[in-house]
């Protein structure tokens, strides 16, 4: 199970677009708890202290605990809105859990032993066709990450859902076919086969080729005509 999450928040009593700008402008981002059939709550959380975790890959799937004022309240974070341009968080919404909830969530996938991998220590690349996975789970039972084991896969070899171990009541929503996690591909890169060096009679032999037909039946007369021009100079002297 992933390590819970701490985080202390402050209740907010006015909601609406100029509140919550007001919010931002001092340097923390408005959200709100939902959930359990209780009535939502508008809180407030510290900017800086919410972006150190917001850039965890596994936040997501992390259960927190928050602190509000003498309570303590069980959520996941479930929504986070982002300015377009700037990638500033803009507010966050959590939901509220008890002990037997269940939820639907992506949990990150992490590889192992790639360095017994042999398809990789022949030149073979990770193909990831999923970096996370999508499951239904207990609360209680949340996977911070799922390990895809690596270790002796060939080129051409690949890492299936069913080869992932999860715990009973973990189940992936995907259920109808052993979904692919990640292939070891063939090398991409082709080696290059090194360039003779280029002689001088090769340089022509070359030249020759590059021409036309046409360029060489010029070339023909020329000589030719050379010839001739010789040939009478000769015979006047």
């Amino acid at each position: 199970m992933s390590e819970t999450v701490q985080l202390k928040v402050e209740k907010r009593t006015k909601s609406g677009t100029g509140s919550s700008r007001d919010l931002r402008s001092k340097n923390y981002i408005p959200g709100i708890i939902y959930g359990e059939k209780k009535d939502p709550i508008l809180i407030s959380v510290d900017e800086k202290t919410l972006k150190t975790n917001v850039q965890d890959s596994g936040f997501f799937s992390r259960q927190c605990e928050i602190h509000l004022e003498n309570e303590k309240l069980k959520v996941l974070p479930k929504d986070i809105q982002l300015h377009p341009v700037k990638e500033r968080i803009l507010h966050i919404d959590f939901l509220r859990v008890g002990e037997n909830t269940t939820v639907t969530l992506y949990v990150p996938v992490k590889f192992i032993n790639e360095n017994s991998c042999p398809g990789l220590r022949q030149g073979g690349v990770i193909n990831i066709v999923r970096h996370e996975v999508e499951l239904k789970t207990p609360v209680s039972k949340i996977p911070e990450f799922l390990e895809a084991n690596l270790d002796g896969l060939e080129i051409g070899g690949s890492v299936h859902i069913s080869s992932i171990n999860l715990e009973e009541g973990v189940t992936p929503t995907i259920k109808d076919r052993d979904f692919t996690i990640a292939t070891i591909a063939p090398p991409t890169v082709m080696k290059v086969e090194e360039e003779k060096p280029v002689t001088e009679e090769g340089a022509a032999a070359e030249s020759d080729e590059s021409k036309t037909d046409t360029e060489v039946k010029q070339d023909s007369d020329n000589k030719t005509e050379n010839s001739d021009t010789k040939d009478a100079t000769d015979k006047n002297s």
